[in-house]
Parts: structure tokens; sequence; C-alpha cells
């Protein structure tokens, strides 16, 4: 071991932290300011990182309110450049749309990511037993489809 002293955290690091914090903070009227700043950073796979984590903690909050779709529609705006963020945020709604019994494809479903197929099947959220059926069958990974099958065994413990 050496004594030297532990380096000091990398600056895109303290970005980070103080992104989320913000994002955290920020209040509606400037969210989208806010978004739209961060991702200008110049390292856009932190600034990707901190968006994705604030469009999952907010759509989260904001999943059973009707302020989600006005939410949803002012973040598609801005994030319309960046694939990656723009498909979360549509696997978003498209997990609203099944924990709120709205009208959803179940292409859609099935050709969703492994993180929106885990979700539905997390129980944290009210998940339609169509869904949960269909990935039982089709889901794109062996641990959704079991999951599936799981939530469907004990749909008591279904909320």
């Amino acid at each position: 071991m050496t004594d030297s002293p532990i380096d000091e955290e990398p600056a895109e690091h303290r970005r980070f932290a103080r992104y989320l914090s913000a994002l955290e903070a920020v209040a509606e009227a400037d969210e989208a300011e806010l978004v739209t700043a961060v991702l200008q950073d110049k390292d856009a796979s932190m600034a990707h990182s901190v968006v994705v984590r604030h469009i999952d903690r907010r759509a989260a909050e904001l999943l059973a309110h009707s302020r989600f779709t006005t939410w949803a529609d002012t973040l598609t705006g801005i994030i319309a450049e960046h694939d990656f963020l723009t498909r979360r945020l549509r696997e978003w709604s498209l997990v609203r749309a099944i924990a709120l019994g709205d009208r959803w494809g179940p292409e859609d479903l099935t050709t969703a990511s492994d993180w929106c197929q885990r979700t539905v099947t997390t129980g944290q959220i009210a998940t339609s037993p169509e869904a949960l059926a269909l990935l039982a069958e089709q889901g794109r990974t062996r641990r959704v489809r079991n999951a599936a099958t799981r939530c469907l065994q004990h749909p008591m413990q279904l909320r």
C-alpha cells in the first residue's frame, strides 16, 4: 500500500450527481429546460444515463396520474433525437396503459425491451392477466416467462 492520497472524484461523476439532484428538485415548469441542458453536456453517455434515471423516477411517480400524458408529450419533443431515451419513455407509456387497463397492442409488449417486460412482471404495478399470459408464453427471456407465470399462479399478489 502507498500513502498517496485517493484521487478526487472525476468531474463527470460530480456533474452526474449534481444533475440527478437538480432533476429531483426541479419544478415542473422548469423540468423541460433542465433536461435540455443536461442533454447538452459534453459527455453524452453520462447525460443519457442521468436523463433515463430521471425518466424512470418521474414516470413511476406519475404512472397513475393524468399528468403523465402531458409530461410524456413534453419530454418526447426534447428527447426525440435520442433513440434509447425515446424508447424508454414509449415503454413507460406501454407500462402505464397495461397498469391502467387502457388499450395496448400485444406486439408492442412482445417486442418491448427486457427492461419493459421485467417491469410488467415485477408485481410493483397492477398488471393485466392478458399481459401476463402473453409474457408467460412469448416473453423475451426465460426470466420474464417464469416471472409472468408466477404472477398468473398467484393473482392475489397482483396490485
